[in-house]
């Protein structure tokens, strides 16, 4: 402003002070802005931990205690018994008793609020819970915990996320500023730079609890803080590569997100976006992937839920054109808005229309694109109003009215007729003939919302692909990357389906990431590095859970169950759940449905809580089957966009038969094409895993996301939902392995590096050169650990000595500047000074009369040196000339070497096109034959993982078949043993009856001689004696004996005190005996029995056996037949190629025979204008032409039967060619009855497995009952024997024992033997995988270097072009350089010539005179004399000193004006 004038600021006073006024507001405005966004950031440490608090918590000493409203609540401690504490609540005042177990330490005020929650003193839940809680209420939702972040939704906008508070976390480290997103984004970008290795941030938490809202914060700070050179040169310039990462996210979120009963905006698909930067840190590109859509949400929502925004904002939105062009209806019409239209609060669907449009433009969509992607929205909800009726005497489907039809074939660009054919009437193949079947309504209705998701899904497919294309600005890869994970958080509804299995699998695979990097991995690294430390155990491994979902085998998990029924053609959603229940029934993690009326078919114990899971449409929802008729006529439709969208039709699963019914069978109908059968389980997790892969390769940065209340209210927190959520996140075992251990770990060359105070010596002098206490770091074997906080302490006083340093440098830098302007100036006074001097005397000497005479001679002087200047220039002029020449010789022979370096260089450019050309057939035809080996080995995989589970089958039958000879073996030594026992016991019997004859002869010699029975009472103490030490030795093993000696005693007893008891045992004796007998016949006729069985099972046996090896024979044939039927359909694949090879040469003959016969035409047209020329020429000429058209019938019918010919032979080959793949179509044919026959026969031999099971449990049950019956027989027996004879049986039952036992280490033994050879067979095809792998590493290496070889030469080739053309440069710069110079000379020799014509030669040695006193000294010796003395001799008066403008230094003393005038025109 002032540079124009003073005048344009006093005439327009009011502009002035209105533009200061306007700067002022704004200026103020920013601050109170920044002052309310701070509010939300920083804590007001005036209202925290002052005097008096301190003082009531230290009085009272507060403690927190378990409450059923808050969860914890505070209490003052007032006495302590021995397991119970009196506490008065300090909220009512009121005293309680609580275990003491259950009171949990309050931290000191000073405390309260902290930002990272590693810091308090009493870690517990009520702690931190507390600490949550203050926040929260206080507007502070991001809090530290340890090594992650924790951020409770806020359920409302914050002023805490705008460009100010960017540029305040900007460039700071983590503990300089509070707590937020953007301090997580910049340490990631920081240790990205630092440490140049690849970054990840996980959002992860429960549905609605603030994770897409983060992901877009941290795109955003990066996409501020790393904005590429372009668009920091001009910020202003839309559509650059930052603003479009940006608006990507509006894009996704309309077509993939949607409102359900926890969260407004669900993000109902997951996505990692990567984000690429360079070496220097700016953004170079981006990338995202999805991963499980819920486009089931597209046909049907539950209560209180919508489809997708997209849905919602075009119906809202659009414009009257617009509508009008899609054919848009009212909400109430479409039946896949199942609610209607559900307005959002606080959100405008017209609005967020008009963003999402403008955000698809700064993509760079064209209107026809975003056309196209409406149309396909209303297409899908047109297929929801196709409406299908019963007709009334059969089952068939029919279409009443076709108008909902006709709009979506004009929407698609398909004919209605077909449409409706292939929706009705689709054509199956039956055999080898493709028929028509009708559809009931049921499979019509299935199979259109199968192609309306189908749609859905592809046209969001396509979406991602585009945003993609936009965001990938490089052909490379960039240095670096930073990860950003936000996919659907962990849903727990009353039932919950497949794509709730596959969320919740994904958040536990997460979860797990997580447990593993911070607690696994973590010791593991102590360990590692030698540092003393005792492993901690936290019991928070998912590892079960996981397994429990995606096991493969042993037993086979969730999904490859799942994937496992979709193979069997009768498999339903109800078999699957009764698979499940068999295998994983005892699986810890796993519970059955406790009801018969449970709604729920099974539930899953996950580390968030339980959840009921119902198996309803799950096989439909893994195999996605799809109608093919349909399919195929959308990749043929005449709209570019659809066809494009449909391009991949034949690798869809078709869809021959649908049936809405439960219970209905739907594999029989599935089929694939090209061998790629993929279900959505697999592909999921295959994606997933390379998810975590990834996540792996990368350093993880954690932000736990939580859910404050299910209400989505503002400012309302439950505080039992935040402590499940805190327990099931491992929050508290997180910050207490972040106190325990050491976080943050540098190796020793960096460490030196960084800190260069440090000296070499660092393990001895490190505590004594940084200061450290011993305990705040550990020295591994490669890396320095510190605990939290110790490396941020370093960084300061780093950044301390940097900042002095650099302090220093500047102070010397400025000071020699200083001192160097400072010596300038002096010069500059100096120079002044002497100007000022020799103005003065010019002033004084202008009007002085030698001066005059001084300016008249001066012109003179030259005149007397014209010769000596001549004969230089002629010198100059000659050599000039010479160069010239040989400048012209160079010349030409650089021109005749430019044009072979041009022919050089066009033969290299046709080699180089011919070489690209080349390459570019060669790399195409890499990428064909490397889907074709992609194909090929997904074929090769998918038959050898038949044959492996065909391998694996019969293997087991195998197991099976030698566990039942085993079976019988032992039941046959059973039936020995039981045999040998029955003739035991009859051995047994008979000694048990001389013995009661000897007992009744006891009786009446006892009868007889009264007198004798104290010495049979002494020997009857010895033998109990004896008995009594034996069972001692026995080591006390048969209980019974000491029941026998009280029994014995009693009867001595009492024998010593009535003998007349005596005839009453003799008695009941004799009852026993009979009973005896009369049991010993019944076990006698049970052995007959099993005798029987035991005759029947092995009759039964060895003819399972004959038809078992029968079934293998025929599985081995079948085998051989198959592996015959797979060669000979090579062998005719080899003949068909070759066939088709042959078909190709005669077809080129045909060609060629074709364009003979057009000559033959074209020379026939031209003799016929010829002779009709020479038609009155003599009679030779009409021989002639005659003859000619003799010679032209004769070729003409040669012509013909050699294409009759070649007809013939191409009809024989279309048959031939016919018969081949019609033998080959009765092979395929026979191939697949083969192995519909192997299935059959391993489903018989599965049922006759199961037989054996049956008869073998039954037979373990018959034993079991013999053994009941017999060990009763053995106890009534035992209580007839008398001492000597059980200890005996003892004996032999111990001998038994060690029998069994014996057997049982046997089998154990033969155990281990079979898993020895397993192990050593998975070793063997480990072995064998790994060497594939090394050979398909080895091929691709061999390509890369092939292609680097190529690049190298093509750049080598461009290098040399290069420089020819610089050489050439050169060498023309130089040809016009030297005739510049000649030209310059030739304009300076001509005047020379013509002064030398003009004036007479004169000799300046003889005329010179001196100019003082005009005496002459002749030669130069005189004249260099008076040019340096200043006189000619010695009494020649002469001035001191010349005054002149251009001196600037005074003469010497007695100097000369002639020679200062001499020196000064030689200058």
């Amino acid at each position: 402003r002032f540079t124009r004038g003073w005048g344009w600021g006093v005439m327009q006073p009011g502009l002035w002070v209105s533009e200061a006024f306007l700067a002022f507001h704004t200026m103020a405005a920013r601050v109170a802005q920044r002052d309310a966004a701070e509010r939300y950031l920083f804590v007001d440490r005036d209202s925290v931990g002052n005097l008096a608090t301190q003082a009531d918590w230290t009085a009272k000493r507060l403690v927190w205690v378990p409450s059923e409203r808050h969860g914890f609540e505070a209490a003052g401690l007032r006495e302590e018994r021995a397991d119970e504490v009196l506490v008065e609540l300090a909220e009512n005042g009121r005293q309680v008793l609580v275990p003491k177990h259950e009171v949990q330490k309050m931290n000191p005020p000073k405390f309260s609020k902290v930002e990272d929650m590693a810091e308090l003193t009493c870690l517990n839940e009520a702690s931190v819970l507390h600490n949550l809680k203050d926040r929260y209420y206080s507007g502070l939702i991001y809090t530290y915990s340890g090594l992650f972040c924790v951020v409770i939704n806020p359920y409302k906008n914050l002023p805490i996320y705008t460009e100010q508070i960017v540029e305040m976390y900007r460039g700071k480290k983590r503990h300089e500023m509070p707590p937020h997103i953007y301090a997580i984004s910049e340490a990631a970008y920081r240790s990205m730079l630092q440490d140049r290795e690849d970054q990840s941030i996980l959002c992860t938490g429960e549905s609605g609890a603030g994770k897409t809202e983060n992901t877009k914060k941290v795109i955003q700070y990066l996409a501020h803080v790393a904005s590429s050179h372009k668009a920091r040169k001009e910020q202003s310039i839309p559509g650059e590569l930052e603003q479009q990462l940006l608006q990507a996210n509006p894009i996704l979120e309309a077509f993939g997100n949607a409102k359900t009963v926890k969260n407004d905006n669900s993000s109902r698909f997951g996505k990692f976006i990567r984000i690429n930067f360079d070496v220097a840190g700016y953004i170079v590109g981006a990338n995202i992937e999805t991963y499980l859509l819920e486009k089931s949400r597209a046909i049907r929502q539950a209560k209180d839920e919508r489809t997708f925004h997209i849905f919602y904002q075009l119906l809202v939105g659009a414009g009257e054109h617009t509508k009008a062009e899609l054919l848009l209806e009212p909400f109430n019409q479409y039946r896949f808005l199942s609610n209607g239209f559900l307005p959002i609060p606080g959100q405008q669907d017209k609005e967020i229309f008009q963003e999402t449009m403008e955000s698809m433009r700064i993509m760079g969509f064209s209107p026809e694109e975003i056309h196209s992607m409406l149309r396909m929205v209303s297409a899908v909800l047109q297929f929801g109003n196709i409406v299908f009726r019963k007709e009334r005497n059969t089952d068939q489907a029919s279409m009443p009215d076709n108008t909902a039809a006709q709009k979506l074939c004009h929407l698609l660009g398909l004919n209605v007729t077909e449409f409706s054919r292939a929706i009705l009437m689709p054509r199956i193949k039956v055999g080898r003939d493709y028929v028509q079947k009708a559809q009931t309504k049921e499979q019509a209705d299935f199979a259109v919302e199968a192609l309306a998701k189908a749609t859905y899904e592809r046209l969001f497919r396509w979406l991602v692909h585009r945003i993609n294309r936009a965001l990938d600005r490089t052909k490379r890869q960039g240095a670096s990357f930073i990860g950003i994970l936000d996919i659907a958080g962990f849903e727990i509804f009353q039932l919950n389906s497949f794509e709730q299995l596959c969320i919740n699998y994904t958040n536990e695979k997460l979860q797990q990431l997580f447990n593993h990097t911070m607690f696994v991995l973590e010791q593991e690294e102590y360990q590692r590095e030698g540092i003393a430390w005792d492993f901690i155990d936290f019991g928070l491994d998912l590892q079960p859970c996981i397994d429990l979902i995606e096991r493969p085998v042993n037993p086979p998990g969730v999904l490859a169950l799942l994937d496992e029924e979709c193979w069997f053609p009768k498999a339903t959603d109800k078999s699957f759940v009764e698979k499940v229940i068999q295998e994983q029934g005892g699986h810890p993690k796993f519970q059955k449905p406790r009801q018969l009326r449970d709604k729920a078919d099974f539930c899953i114990l996950h580390y968030a809580g339980k959840v009921d899971y119902k198996a309803d449409e799950w096989l439909m929802k893994n195999m996605d089957p799809l109608n093919d008729n349909v399919a195929t006529l959308l990749h043929q439709s005449t709209e570019r966009f659809t066809a494009e969208l449909w391009k991949d039709v034949d690798r869809i699963v078709g869809l021959d038969q649908v049936s809405g019914m439960g219970d209905v069978a739907f594999g029989a109908s599935y089929k694939t094409k090209k061998g790629m059968f993929r279900t959505v389980g697999q592909l999921y997790k295959e994606s997933l895993a390379k998810l975590m892969a990834t996540l792996r390769n990368t350093n993880p940065n954690f932000v736990r996301c939580i859910i404050p209340n299910h209400e989505k209210r503002a400012g309302k927190l439950e505080p039992h939902l935040v402590l499940d959520q805190l327990r099931c996140n491992g929050v508290l075992e997180g910050i207490r392995i972040c106190r325990q251990g050491f976080p943050n770990r540098i190796i020793f060359q960096e460490f030196r590096q960084r800190y260069p105070p440090v000296p070499s010596t660092l393990v001895s002098r490190l505590p004594r050169a940084l200061e450290l206490d011993a305990n705040l770091y550990r020295i591994g074997q490669s890396k320095i650990f510190f605990r939290a906080g110790v490396l941020a302490h370093l960084e300061e006083e780093r950044d301390l000595k940097i900042t002095d340093i650099i302090v220093s440098f500047q102070a010397a830098a400025r000071g020699y500047l200083a001192r160097k302007a400072f010596v300038k100036k002096q010069q500059q006074l100096s120079a002044l000074r002497v100007m000022q001097r020799n103005c003065a005397a010019y002033l004084k000497l202008r009007h002085w009369q030698w001066w005059r005479l001084f300016t008249k001679v001066k012109p003179l002087l030259q005149v007397t040196r014209q010769d000596e200047v001549m004969q230089a220039k002629a010198v100059e002029l000659q050599k000039v000339q010479d160069q010239h020449v040989k400048t012209q010789s160079e010349l030409r022979e650089l021109e005749s070497k430019y044009q072979q370096l041009a022919e050089e260089k066009a033969i290299l450019a046709e080699q180089l096109q011919a070489e690209t050309e080349l390459f570019a057939e060669a790399e195409e035809l890499r990428a064909r034959l490397a889907t074709k080996k992609q194909e090929l080995e997904e074929i090769l995989h998918e038959l050898e993982g038949r044959v492996e589970e065909e391998e694996e089958r019969c293997q087991q039958l195998h197991n099976d078949k030698k566990k039942m000879q085993q079976h019988v073996q032992d039941l046959e030594e059973q039936l020995e043993e039981e045999e040998a026992a029955r003739q035991k016991l009859q051995l047994e019997k008979v000694t048990t009856e001389s013995k009661m004859k000897k007992m009744e002869e006891d009786l009446l010699l006892l009868e007889d001689q009264n007198s004798k029975l104290h010495k049979e009472r002494k020997l009857m103490e010895e033998r109990l004696a004896e008995f009594t030490s034996h069972m001692t030795e026995e080591e006390e093993k048969v209980k019974s004996l000491s029941k026998l000696r009280n029994k014995y005693e009693a009867v001595l007893a009492d024998m010593e005190e009535r003998l007349k008891k005596e005839e009453k045992g003799r008695q009941e004796l004799e009852k026993q005996r009979r009973r005896l007998d009369g049991e010993t016949s019944d076990l006698q006729e049970q052995l007959l029995e099993l005798q029987q069985q035991l005759e029947e099972l092995r009759a039964q046996l060895a003819r399972k056996e004959a038809e078992l090896q029968a079934a293998l024979a025929r599985l081995e044939e079948e085998s051989a037949q198959k592996n015959q039927a797979l060669k000979a359909l090579r062998e005719l694949q080899a003949q068909l190629t070759e066939l088709q090879e042959d078909v190709e040469t005669e077809r080129a003959a045909r060609a060629k025979a074709e364009k003979q016969r057009r000559d033959l035409g074209e020379e026939l047209e031209a003799l016929k204008t010829e002779l009709e020329d020479t038609l009155d020429s003599t009679a030779t000429q009409q021989e002639l032409r005659s003859k000619r058209e003799q010679e032209v019938a004769e070729l003409k019918k040669g012509i013909e039967d050699e294409v009759k010919v070649h007809e013939a032979q191409v009809l024989e080959m279309r048959q031939r060619h016919a018969h081949a793949l019609e033998e080959l179509s009765e092979q395929l044919e026979q191939l697949r009855r083969v192995k519909g026959t192997l299935e059959k026969a391993k489903q018989a031999l599965e049922g006759e497995k199961a037989e054996l099971v049956q008869e073998v449990k039954g037979l373990q049950a018959t034993r079991l009952d013999s053994d009941q019956r017999r060990k009763k027989l053995e106890g009534q027996v035992q209580e007839l024997q008398i001492r000597a004879s059980e200890a005996e049986r003892a004996k032999a039952e111990l001998a038994d024992r060690v029998g069994k036992l014996q057997s049982e280490l046997d089998s154990v033994s033969g155990a281990l033997g079979t898993t020895e050879s397993k192990t050593t067979k998975l070793a063997k095809e480990l072995a064998t995988a790994e060497s594939h792998l090394q050979d398909t590493q080895e091929l691709l290496q061999e390509e890369t270097r092939q292609k680097l070889a190529l690049g190298s030469r093509v750049w080598q080739l461009e290098e040399e072009k290069g420089a020819v053309l610089e050489q050439l440069e050169e060498e023309e710069a130089v040809k016009a350089n030297l005739n510049r110079q000649i030209q310059a000379l030739q304009q300076q020799v001509g005047p020379a010539r013509g002064r030398r014509g003009v004036q007479p030669a004169r000799s300046w040695r003889s005329v010179h005179r001196c100019g003082w006193c005009s005496r002459g000294r002749s030669g130069c010796r005189a004249l260099a004399q008076c040019a340096w003395h200043g006189r000619c001799s010695v009494s020649c008066p002469g001035p001191l000193f010349v005054p002149s403008l251009l001196a600037s230094q005074r003469l010497p003393r007695g100097g000369h004006l002639l020679a200062r005038v001499r020196s000064m025109s030689w200058d």
